[in-house]
């Protein structure tokens, strides 16, 4: 089989190079999140796997910069982090080993981090310890079924390798992973729905030039192939598409769930607004 190696050197690139193949998407996607998880105003949060800094944004501009705090392993990325979002305090970490005390935090939030952890359960065990009580820990993950950025790539490479392994494999890809991941992190009252997001091209370019920058496993697998190889990934992938001449827009969903901590004083929950499914 080709395997698709993971994950945390493929996302030592510029901040730059994940805006232009997934950064696009956070503009919709970040505030779709934070609805979802209830954060309406001021509340110590916690981005976890921050990125470059789309999700921290949103927070920082619901809850205010002072109560933000962001943490990635990825050192460009924490950099990036700290210069988009001035005041808010950005760590380089991982969400398995938080460096914060026990229940720090009204509501953790990780965006498209959890199939890129090294040990899911363990990140979001950590991701409950650092919120308190009653506080709200929520994740979202593409589904990878209706994500066209993701899913047309990966087809195309699977025509031209059947052996290609793809993205499937990562955990909370799939309904009901998420959730399930929360339950055995010891959440309760744990909820579940879809997040819609998209993202609009000039062109077929302007869609297919970042996955040749090298950012997580789509970019790992281009540079392992030969030029023979990319000219017909990118003719497959320009099929699949539909073979687009101007501007065109994609639509993406993503999987959600949230729970709580053991809920001690239940008025001061940071209660979820529900979202309506896809």
């Amino acid at each position: 089989m080709t395997p698709v190696p993971d994950t945390c050197p493929a996302f030592v690139v510029s901040a730059e190079s994940y805006d232009r193949l997934m950064g696009r998407y956070l503009p919709t996607l970040a505030p779709a999140l934070a609805d979802a998880a209830g954060i309406r105003g001021p509340a110590r949060l916690l981005d976890v796997g921050a990125g470059p800094g789309g999700l921290t944004r949103e927070l920082a501009h619901r809850a205010g910069a002072d109560n933000i705090t962001a943490i990635d392993p990825s050192p460009p990325f924490v950099a990036a982090c700290r210069e988009r979002n001035p005041g808010v305090r950005v760590h380089q970490g991982v969400a398995e080993d938080l460096p914060f005390p026990d229940a720090t935090f009204d509501a953790t939030l990780a965006s498209l981090v959890v199939g890129f952890m090294d040990d899911p359960g363990r990140g979001l065990r950590e991701m409950a310890r650092v919120t308190r009580p009653a506080g709200t820990v929520a994740v979202c993950f593409w589904d990878l079924d209706r994500m066209p950025a993701l899913r047309i790539f990966w087809t195309a490479a699977a025509r031209l390798d059947p052996d290609v392994t793809g993205e499937q494999h990562r955990p909370g890809a799939a309904p009901g992973e998420l959730a399930t991941l929360l339950r055995q992190a010891g959440l309760h009252n744990v909820r579940e729905d879809v997040l819609q997001a998209h993202a609009d091209y000039t062109d077929f370019d302007d869609w297919w030039n970042p996955y040749t920058l090298g950012v997580g496993p789509i970019g790992t697998y281009y540079n392992a192939r030969t030029t023979a190889e990319r000219i017909a990934l990118r003719d497959e992938c320009r099929r699949l598409l539909g073979r687009p001449a101007g501007r065109f827009t994609l639509h993406a969903s993503c999987w959600f769930a949230a729970g709580n901590r053991i809920d001690i004083n239940a008025d001061h929950a940071v209660a979820p607004r529900p979202v309506e499914p896809a």
